[in-house]
């Protein structure tokens, strides 16, 4: 048995909404901040980018309440897809997508820490 299943925190890009005619798309960069201290006892700090995309009910959400800087625990799968750019050269392209199948999308933090706010996970809509 295989499980194909990511688990980020971190803070979000603006989103961009994408309404086509099978339901809305949403879009948007999950920076990951990691630090630590090296070798000289420096503290290093890290950024890694993350691509999301969400479908249907999990995009509508994204667009209503999702933006920039949001604090945001996305469980969703990794999918990588492949195409030929203008001199044919194969490119990919690695994201995580939440299409409310076993995803998760949950806004942490808040206006101020003591007013902490959370949206209930995907998986917990009435949908």
């Amino acid at each position: 048995m295989s499980l194909n299943k990511c688990i980020l925190i971190g803070n979000c890009a603006d989103p961009e909404i994408i309404s086509t005619e099978n339901g809305t798309i949403a879009k948007f960069g999950l920076a990951i901040n990691e630090s630590y201290k090296n070798k000289q006892g420096e503290k290093v700090e890290q950024t890694e980018w993350v691509n999301i995309v969400c479908f249907g009910k999990v995009a509508e959400i994204v667009e209503k309440y999702v933006k920039k800087g949001a604090l945001l625990y996305i469980e969703g799968q990794i999918k990588t897809s492949s195409w030929s750019d203008k001199e044919g050269n194969k490119r990919y392209s690695t994201e995580v997508v939440l299409n409310g199948f076993n995803s998760t999308l949950k806004m942490l933090g808040g206006k101020s820490e003591s007013q902490q706010s959370e949206a209930k996970p995907v998986d917990d809509l009435p949908y």
